[in-house]
């Protein structure tokens, strides 16, 4: 659990913070700002490479349109960045702003801000591997009396008020210097219910770095590091809060029974939903039959439509699980070879160059540098974009974003030509063929990828606070949203269908046992605990496998994860933006019982 989470929001400088954070991360965008100020292509690309970020490491690209993207290792995302001076960048849909500093060739460091939080990165050399572990040094239990120790006090109160305004409040008298987009601040309060302070591991007349232990979620950590002016009632002018995995002293999560663990994530989805942060649908199932079932909200606030367990959830990428089967069934039929390049399959792309170096493993490992498709560009052609087809014609010029093979970059774009070798491979539509060989042997009856143009009974409206004037107030995500799903995601399903696709993997109904063990394990490591297969996330939750994939954009965020040697299998949707829904599966796969505990 804590991998994934720490991963999807160290950039931003403040803990889970991120709307739709964590695994699941905006795959479609909201509208663009107005037009930003020219920067020349040259200077953007002193910007471009690695740097590390409180112990992650975050990749900056640019487009073919000049357009700064960032992006998370491990994360499904890249979000595109809004120009607003030479050297500063925003991210509207998350109210993130990142600065680049350093003389010479390229930029040395990256400075994000968010909710009044700042932390600095460092760039990584091209032949760097992987971020530096967490280091804890020993902690003091009193708060010295310094200005930075009473800074951290009054922080530490104000976050933890029940007024939802006075963590702004004190911030905005504070530390003057840094604002928050609305309801950011109340939105991180609401999420992690509060910090306990474990201790201070360093401290000065100037700066205090405190251990923290979120309230709601106790298995999850984070380390505040407060830059104060030195002189007596100095203001903030500095603030990291990363997320750092547990310390070495504390107590491990423990494993329950099936009724304690379920009973206590039936407390946390009660919780969320009486506080307007969950509205979706819920299931677990042990080897296959369903132990738990949980749904809230609306899926229609206009007409008074309740959530079921039938309502149709729009499932972002999780769509990449079915698109990379489907390859893999086509590998066992001897049709693709997995270390062909793409132009074997097809030909005829715009971009020979690209399509002779990028290889089908480098697609479904998101190693290709085939980037994202998502910016200006599609939002101008959006509802135009109906057909893979339509996809590779617009982008099929544009060259590679580095080496292929060369690192992990998570590539809408690559799970995009995997739908398009699968039409030209089968000489059937994508969604003929998934339907045909994914959904009905799965008796998957509910799942599909129909035109948003198409009325469909029973599917769900998306609900946002992303889209930008929105001032925090949730509003139907109609605008967001492409002609249709595609093989990189958009699709929609229901909780039980999701369950349904994870037993046709695990009883051989799709892929063979040998190629289903490759798609599930990890390929490509991402850090302690998380990696990435064929089309899965797999990673490590307590001590025990995990597998599986996640899906959000603006109003709606969904995950599958599943744990094969404790035999459990959970499904998440939910029809608004949902910092929860990442969080629910490990928080409950690192309770359930293993095997041989009798349970």
């Amino acid at each position: 659990m804590l991998r994934r989470v720490l991963a999807a929001v160290s950039f931003a400088g403040a803990v889970m913070a991120l709307p739709g954070a964590a695994q699941q991360a905006a795959s479609e965008p909201v509208a663009d700002q107005a037009p930003s100020p020219s920067v020349p292509r040259l200077v953007l690309e002193r910007y471009v490479g690695r740097y590390e970020l409180n112990g992650t490491t975050v990749t900056v690209a640019l487009t073919d349109d000049d357009r700064v993207t960032v992006q998370l290792a491990g994360q499904p995302v890249s979000l595109p960045l809004r120009t607003v001076s030479e050297n500063e960048f925003a991210g509207d849909a998350a109210g993130v702003r990142l600065i680049f500093e350093g003389e010479g060739p390229k930029a040395t460091r990256i400075r994000s801000r968010y909710a009044g939080n700042e932390v600095v990165g460092t760039r990584l050399s091209d032949t760097a591997v992987a971020p530096r572990s967490v280091i804890y040094s020993p902690r003091l239990t009193t708060i010295p009396d310094t200005p930075a120790g009473r800074q951290f006090a009054g922080w530490l109160k104000a976050f933890n008020s029940d007024d939802p305004d006075a963590f702004d409040a004190y911030m905005r008298q504070e530390f003057p210097t840094l604002s928050a987009p609305p309801g950011a601040n109340r939105n991180i309060r609401n999420l992690v219910g509060g910090f306990e302070s474990l201790g201070v591991e360093s401290a000065s007349e100037s700066q205090i770095v405190v251990l923290l232990r979120e309230r709601n979620w106790e298995d999850s950590y984070a380390r505040l590091t407060l830059d104060v002016a030195p002189e007596p009632g100095g203001k903030i002018t500095g603030a990291r809060l990363q997320g750092v995995p547990p310390p070495p002293d504390a107590t491990p999560t423990q494993r329950m029974s099936e009724t304690q663990a379920l009973a206590a994530i039936k407390a946390k989805l009660d919780a969320a939903s009486a506080a307007g942060q969950f509205t979706g649908a819920v299931r677990v199932a042990h080897n296959g039959d369903t132990v738990f079932d949980y749904a809230s909200g609306q899926a229609d606030r206009e007409h008074g439509v309740a959530n079921t367990l039938d309502t149709l959830f729009r499932i972002g990428s999780m769509n990449k699980m079915i698109t990379a089967v489907s390859i893999l069934q086509l590998v066992e039929a001897g049709k693709i070879n997995l270390d062909a390049p793409i132009a074997t399959y097809l030909p005829d792309y715009s971009n020979k160059d690209l399509a002779s170096r990028v290889t089908v493993r480098h697609l479904l490992t998101h190693t290709g540098g085939t980037g994202d498709f998502f910016g200006p560009e599609f939002n101008q052609h959006r509802l135009e974009l109906c057909e893979h087809s339509d996809y590779l014609k617009l982008f099929g010029a544009r060259d590679v974003l580095f080496t292929p093979g060369e690192r992990f970059a998570y590539s809408n774009y690559g799970f995009l030509l995997l739908g398009g070798i699968i039409e030209a491979v089968t000489g059937q539509s994508y969604y003929d063929y998934v339907q045909e060989h994914v959904y009905a042997p799965a008796g998957m009856r509910s799942t599909a990828s129909l035109p948003e143009a198409v009325e469909v009974p029973g599917r769900s409206v998306g609900y946002t606070a992303q889209i930008p004037g929105s001032n925090g107030v949730l509003q139907p995500n109609t605008d967001t949203l492409p002609c249709r799903g595609t093989s990189a995601g958009g699709g929609y399903s229901t909780v039980g269908d999701l369950i349904r696709f994870s037993e046709a993997l695990r009883t051989g109904k799709l892929i063979s046992p040998q190629l289903f063990e490759e798609a599930t394990k990890a390929q490509m490591a991402m850090g302690p605990g998380a990696g990435y297969g064929f089309g899965f996330a797999a990673n490590d939750v307590n001590g025990t496998p995990a597998f599986g994939h996640s899906g959000g954009a603006p109003g709606m965020s969904a995950d599958l994860t599943v744990f094969p040697e404790l035999g459990y299998e959970v499904a998440v949707a939910a029809n608004m933006d949902s910092q929860l829904v990442p969080r629910l599966a490990a928080y409950l796969g690192a309770r359930l019982p293993v095997p041989h505990n009798g349970s």
